[in-house]
């Protein structure tokens, strides 16, 4: 029934997996969510920079949680099922059981984790190449894609995994698989994060020169060579026994995938903002700018023609909005910055058990406690002398630079929670500089961007939100739905079902604006002078590290 013609009462079912949990939500065709559960996961860090999962511990919480969140209800109802992931690499042999990607052998643990940083030396040899095709990411390749990932395989684990392996999969196509037994990939995971152009397919003497021509000889059947659009519906749907693992009709549409953080775009950037003074009323949608703030964050901006963005990943055609040419800019830690950096604090046992008498969580605390200590100045101010260069696992956008490091300057001898608080400020400060940072990027290279629509669980957090806005001096849109991600992968389970026409109908039918927040316009001046000392923390660090590189 195209062109929105569904029956009333129709469902869709969402499921994302994120780094630390699998959730699931049953979402109507306006986009309310009717039911939410989620489900923690396991991951494994057996040394530094490595980080593993487990592709059955995954699957299983799916089914943990789409059997509670259709508790109750008539499945009759339910139309079709999305799913969005991280983008971690999970390898299966040619019977699609899980190898070991780890020294110990241990199958169980098969997914490289998005965020593992162990193939540095590989991505930096598969940059030295200069291929063409890392002009799509920005003209260098970052190390939490697959390619050095499937390169550190081979070097490093030939017997045990490589030569071994049938089947190399993004974690969204291998729900996707796993629920219709189909192994076309996304269009979103191959050209987002495996190297693959919407128009012209593989490039075979990338995989030949970086040394992984096994890829080419196969016909690229271990990692993709049926391709399909997000929201495009999977062979005959739910199989029957996928239907039982996760308590659902078999038979129902299921959606070729997204990668998590452009699930979130998908989820607020098409919303209808008629009514709230924003700047981007009346403007084509490549004004606004989705940011998708959890563990990362990833700042999504689409334009009708191709820009190249140094330092930026993209032109991918059709990545996330069909027609539309995405860039996606990115720093690799945010809510995990924050929380490293108030749970490492002296004051933290406080701070938790304050928190705790109050029922609080400890940043709903931070942030009260804030309030109390500023005085009569804005907030903000509290930074005057303390300031902070987020990249402590390296920077992922515009710098694209894994080397740097994180900086802060202005500690004093006290670590009380005052001191924390402030410390907490100043993070979620240069995490919005660094926001900033990327805007100007984008602004360089050709887009024209008026508002942030931000989604993800730091969305949640009134002191970044209105950070953000204040520091990028653009208001900041929030969807009525904080969980924007899930309805994101319902949206593509509502396409899949025919129940839209097309996946921009969905979005503009399925995600509405929540709450705007403005900026505070009369504290431009602060934070500007605040930038220009954000911009010469990075300055610094690169000379400090040419003065003990030299003779």
């Amino acid at each position: 029934m195209p062109g929105g013609g569904q029956e009333p009462g129709s469902y869709y079912v969402g499921v994302d997996v994120g780094t630390g949990s699998v959730r699931a939500a049953l979402v109507d065709q306006r986009g309310v969510l009717l039911a939410f559960a989620d489900q923690p996961i396991n991951q494994w860090e057996p040394q530094f920079n490595h980080h593993e999962q487990s592709s059955e511990d995954i699957w299983a919480a799916c089914g943990v949680v789409t059997k509670k969140v259709v508790q109750g209800i008539d499945v009759n109802r339910i139309r079709g099922l999305g799913f969005d992931a991280t983008c971690s690499l999970v390898v299966l042999d040619k019977q699609f059981r899980p190898l070991p990607v780890n020294h110990e052998g241990d199958s169980h643990r098969n997914i490289i984790m998005w965020l593992d940083h162990r193939a540095v030396s590989q991505v930096h040899r598969i940059n030295e190449t200069k291929h063409g095709v890392l002009q799509c990411v920005g003209g260098v390749m970052s190390v939490e894609m697959q390619a050095p990932k499937l390169l550190w395989l081979k070097e490093n684990l030939r017997e045990t995994c490589w030569d071994k392996a049938g089947h190399f999969f993004d974690l969204p196509d291998f729900l996707s698989w796993k629920a219709t037994g189909v192994t076309a990939r996304s269009l979103c995971s191959l050209v987002c994060k495996w190297t693959y152009s919407a128009e012209k397919g593989w490039d075979d003497s990338f995989w030949k020169l970086i040394g992984l021509e096994d890829f080419v000889a196969d016909n690229y059947s271990k990692i993709g060579n049926q391709v399909l659009p997000p929201g495009a519906s999977l062979g005959n749907g739910l199989t029957p026994e996928a239907a039982r693992d996760l308590g659902l009709p078999a038979g129902i549409a299921v959606a070729a995938s997204l990668i998590d953080a452009h699930a979130g775009g998908l989820g607020v950037i098409g919303a209808d903002v008629r009514g709230h003074g924003l700047a981007c009323e009346g403007q084509p949608v490549t004004s606004r700018l989705a940011v998708i703030c959890g563990t990362s964050s990833c700042h999504m901006g689409i334009s009708k023609d191709p820009i190249f963005v140094p330092g930026v990943w993209g032109p991918y055609f059709s990545a996330m909005v069909p027609g539309f040419w995405l860039n996606e800019g990115g720093q690799s830690v945010t809510g995990k910055l924050i929380d490293h950096v108030v749970q490492g604090h002296a004051a933290f046992p406080e701070l938790q058990a304050k928190a705790t008498a109050r029922c609080q969580s400890v940043y709903a605390y931070l942030n009260s406690h804030l309030d109390l200590i500023k005085k009569a100045r804005p907030v903000g101010f509290l930074t005057v002398d303390l300031h902070v260069w987020p990249d402590f696992h390296g920077n992922r956008s515009p710098l694209a630079d894994l080397t740097l490091k994180g900086m802060v300057t202005g500690l004093k001898l006290s670590q009380d929670l005052d001191d924390l608080a402030i410390l907490y400020l100043a993070t979620v400060q240069a995490i919005a500089f660094g926001t900033r940072l990327i805007i100007e990027a984008l602004e360089a290279a050709g887009h024209s961007l008026s508002t942030l629509f931000l989604c993800g669980g730091l969305s949640k957090n009134p002191l970044f939100v209105q950070m953000h806005a204040d520091i990028t001096g653009m208001p900041v849109v929030l969807s009525q739905e904080v969980e924007s991600v899930l309805v994101g992968a319902a949206i593509l389970g509502a396409c899949a079902s025919g129940d839209f026409a097309s996946v921009q109908e969905a979005m503009s039918r399925m995600s509405k604006v929540g709450k705007v927040v403005f900026p505070r316009l009369e504290d431009k001046r602060y934070y500007d002078k605040k930038y220009q000392v954000f911009l010469k923390l990075v300055e610094h660090q690169k000379e400090y590290a040419a003065i003990m590189k030299g003779d």
